[in-house]
């Protein structure tokens, strides 16, 4: 009997990430005769993005290299591109960029842009914002500047003994006066953002909590949970610095005997090529091709 391969029903590329490698591409064709970059990743994945590098596109990710690039617009006839990445970027460096000459593209994920407008709004508002996720992200960043831009005030919380640390502050020492809201990263796990919720709750009475949960984020680790039941063992592919992609690995790790992540094919371990069922699962930057590469490499028993 030969190896059985079963993909998990929801996997890859989400919309956002497809939508952001789309808008690369197309920019590569319609700025063909300027230079195209985007201010840090475009998306999580070292794979994908080593594609588009190939085609043209560069990546800054300095502030150093960035005002390079500013330099290069205000003498150049043909000012750069710039592709706001998929997970957004602060407001005033939009701005700064703009101001500068280049070109702005915005490949901004819809969903991290509706995220990124509510935080604004509850800003002005006068509400304090708490952004629960990674603060080393590129999605929180931009929706703290968001937040500041605002003139308002931004806590970061990581986790629930982020929250019970926090210092939040009470309107008139009282802290059911307190106006707070609660935005998380769309990547953030369901079961993290409720527990950092349920401790700032407790802190602040009148906490605005918003679901600002991806979809797609929430689609793959249910799919991912019904996977683990019927296989041997799980492959999660993706970027090792893609932050929903690490929580698949997590997942897989609780619930199945044999679990690992890897960005390619080369990567598979040996004992995979000795199971009888394994299963396949991706991050949301996850190209196709590379789960295409795994799934062959697997059938045809190429360590």
């Amino acid at each position: 009997m030969g190896r059985k391969v079963i993909r998990a029903s929801v996997l890859g590329f989400c919309m956002g990430v497809r939508r952001a490698v789309d808008i690369a591409q197309k920019s590569l064709v319609d700025f063909k005769d300027t230079n195209v970059y985007t201010y840090g990743p475009l998306i999580h994945n070292e794979k994908a993005l080593e594609k588009l590098e190939k085609s043209g596109l560069r990546c800054i990710y300095s502030e150093d290299e960035l005002d390079e690039v500013r330099k290069a617009a205000v003498e150049s006839k043909k000012p750069p591109v710039i592709i706001i990445r998929a997970h957004g970027i602060p407001p005033e460096k939009r701005l700064s960029i703009e101001k500068s000459g280049c070109i702005v593209v915005d490949a901004t994920c819809p969903r991290v842009l509706a995220n990124q407008k509510k935080a604004a709004s509850y800003a002005a508002d006068g509400y304090t914002v708490i952004v629960a996720g990674d603060r080393n992200h590129g999605e929180v960043a931009a929706l703290a500047g968001c937040v500041k831009f605002s003139g308002a005030e931004c806590i970061l919380v990581a986790d629930r003994n982020d929250a019970e640390n926090v210092a939040v502050p009470c309107a008139g020492n009282d802290a059911s006066e307190t106006r707070a809201v609660l935005i998380g990263q769309t990547t953030i796990s369901r079961s993290e953002y409720d527990a950092v919720a349920a401790v700032l709750r407790r802190k602040i009475p009148g906490l605005v909590v918003l679901d600002t949960i991806c979809p797609a984020t929430m689609e793959r680790q249910k799919a991912l949970a019904e996977l683990c039941g019927v296989v041997d063992g799980v492959i999660v592919i993706g970027g090792k610095n893609s932050a929903n992609t690490r929580r698949l690995y997590m997942t897989a790790q609780e619930r199945c005997a044999h679990a690992v992540h890897i960005e390619a094919a080369s990567e598979i371990p040996p004992e995979f090529f000795l199971l009888e069922t394994v299963g396949l699962a991706a991050g949301a930057s996850t190209p196709d091709d590379i789960i295409d590469e795994v799934e062959s490499s697997l059938n045809n028993g190429n360590a």
